[in-house]
């Protein structure tokens, strides 16, 4: 069994759905500690608790230590992931509901069933576009966009917007079984901006708000020479929320991704500024992957034979601690370059001893 210190680096609930991704897929039992330990409301949350129980069904795992806010769990999986049809929901849970991401508990479960021997099919139910974790909109364009330059291929068909605190989305996400090991991604130059698209979308308020942030999102991208695209959505949901996303497509194949988030008295022009303002601090710098992807594509490049290389517009704790973790598993090296540049490649276990 491998024990793992959840709190190194970033700390918080990366370590615990990265270390589970890994357990499943290798059959290595493990048992995480110190679980989200400097957070204000440490150890598991809904979103920790429904990963890590959607990682347990779909490989049979023995889970112990799974209950909320619980510091340390012992996963111990039995047999191989199994393709199907699941269904997982944040809500149950927590007594009360919870709006607790299901972009997290996809990338938890996502590796996993692709590499399964059949296709899958998976309904998740929560929040869908909340703070601190990917909008389902950055997850069907940006997120796995970068995974099908590997060979993964999957689609998310959103249904229903969560926001926060209700939660109460829904998407079904269908995944392709890979028919062959995952291939290796190059990619260090991002080109020139191709075009820059976007949305402003509200739930259950008034259409000012949509209008408001479109107009200031476009009157600031203006001022800085960029032409955008935004259109206005009227997002169907069980309670109110709004955001402004972001996309912006390169000549040389990147794709990045950004987001402001509403909340209560914040003004629209705030959350659009949010979002513009994120990807003009990545325009002016170089780097193909922006700072959110780069983290979450060291688990399948991992996995991908040869070696990967890419840059990156900045590197954080997020970036170090999932490298970490990997080299934990497997006999690998990440190494990340003071030019931003990111290298995944296999090594020896003697230069792995070497290096840990």
């Amino acid at each position: 069994m491998l024990t793992i210190d959840g709190s190194h680096g970033e700390g918080g609930g990366q370590i615990l759905r990265s270390a589970l991704t890994l357990s499943a897929l290798l059959g290595r039992p493990i048992r995480v500690e110190n679980i989200r330990v400097r957070r204000q409301k440490p150890g598991l949350r809904p979103q920790h608790l429904t990963a890590a129980r959607a990682v347990a069904q779909i490989c049979d795992a023995e889970l112990e230590g799974d209950a909320l806010d619980s510091r340390a769990l012992t996963f111990i999986p039995r047999r191989p992931p199994r393709a199907g049809r699941y269904h997982f929901c944040v809500t149950d849970a927590a007594v009360g509901g919870s709006a607790g991401a299901v972009s997290l508990i996809l990338q938890a479960v996502l590796l996993p069933l692709a590499l399964a021997e059949d296709d899958s099919t998976i309904v998740l139910e929560g929040g869908t576009h909340v703070a601190w974790s990917p909008p389902v909109h950055y997850l069907q364009h940006v997120y796995l966009p970068a995974l099908a330059r590997l060979g993964l291929r999957a689609s998310i068909d959103l249904e229903r917007w969560g926001w926060y605190p209700r939660g109460g989305g829904v998407v079904t996400c269908h995944i392709e079984s890979a028919d062959r090991p995952l291939s290796p991604l190059h990619l260090t130059e991002r080109g020139g901006l191709r075009r820059i698209t976007g949305i402003s979308a509200t739930s259950r308020l008034p259409a000012h708000i949509g209008r408001r942030q479109r107009d200031r999102t476009v009157k600031l991208l203006r001022s800085r020479g960029f032409v955008p695209e935004i259109e206005i959505v009227d997002a169907p949901s069980p309670g109110p929320g709004t955001c402004v996303f972001l996309l912006a497509e390169f000549k040389g194949g990147a794709v990045a991704g950004f987001t402001g988030y509403g909340r209560l008295r914040k003004p629209a022009e705030k959350v659009a500024e949010e979002a513009a303002r994120a990807f003009l601090a990545y325009q002016r710098r170089d780097g193909a992957v922006d700072r959110y992807l780069a983290d979450q594509l060291i688990l399948p490049l991992a996995l991908a034979g040869g070696e990967s290389r890419f840059t990156t517009g900045k590197v954080t704790e997020h970036l170090r601690t999932n490298a970490w973790l990997a080299e934990q598993f497997l006999p690998l090296r990440v190494e990340i370059g003071e030019d931003r540049s990111v290298r995944v490649r296999p090594c020896d276990d003697k230069e792995r001893r070497v290096a840990q």
